[in-house]
């Protein structure tokens, strides 16, 4: 990972833990504005760990949905649709 990576990568695991101590699910953005105006590769660089990290955070929390109906003899949850398109 390069420099820039790793910066904006502990930068946005801060953010994301930041948001949940503000009660404020997007904060994310307001930290990627003040990054555009100082530098738009690190900007890009934050953006990309975030969306990883959020998106681990979603994966992460169906897993666990998951699991926890099938222990409890409950309904699973249901997978998003898909959109027709993502990574």
């Amino acid at each position: 990972m390069s420099f820039i990576q790793e910066l904006a990568d502990q930068l946005a695991k801060d953010v994301l833990e930041a948001q949940d101590e503000l009660g404020d699910d997007r904060f994310y953005e307001q930290v990627g504005k003040v990054l555009l105006a100082a530098s738009p590769t690190v900007q890009e660089a934050f953006m990309t760990s975030i969306r990883i990290r959020l998106a681990e955070r979603r994966g992460r929390d169906f897993l666990n949905r998951t699991l926890k109906a099938k222990r409890e003899g409950g309904k699973a949850p249901a997978a998003p649709r898909d959109p027709g398109g993502g990574h």
